[in-house]
């Protein structure tokens, strides 16, 4: 997937929120959010496939430790159309990650037991246009 945003030196804690809003693009095949430590430790891959890696319409969420990919866990609900507008509002405790839309929200375990994200990465077939921390 092609890289996007990357930003580095956060200090995000849990209950925090990152939000970010952006566009899928027209003919987008898939694109990721990805939260951690570093782009070899993540909390969170999040990563919504119109078209790719044999998926069509499905989010599969992972984590990362190490440059070690877990199991991948696929969510059956798809709120993406191509073109939409969307904002994406990622948050965490102690246990799991959550990933918040206006019309979904999905849940994905703390694998690492991550106590603060300090790494955002963006990457794939949709265009940031804003980022916000609260």
């Amino acid at each position: 997937m092609e890289k996007g945003l990357v930003v580095t030196q956060l200090d995000v804690e849990a209950g925090e929120c990152i939000k970010v809003k952006g566009k899928i693009q027209s003919d987008a095949k898939g694109f990721a959010v990805n939260v951690g430590k570093d782009s070899n430790t993540l909390m969170l891959h999040f990563n919504p496939r119109f078209d790719c890696h044999g998926d069509v319409n499905t989010i599969v969420c992972n984590s990362k430790e190490d440059g070690v990919w877990g199991e991948e866990d696929r969510k059956a609900e798809f709120p993406f159309q191509h073109g939409d507008k969307i904002e994406i509002c990622i948050s965490f405790d102690e246990t799991e990650a959550t990933v918040k839309l206006p019309e979904a929200e999905f849940k994905f375990p703390n694998r690492l037991g991550m106590e603060k994200i300090e790494y955002l990465a963006v990457e794939g077939d949709f265009k940031v246009k804003a980022i916000k921390f609260s």
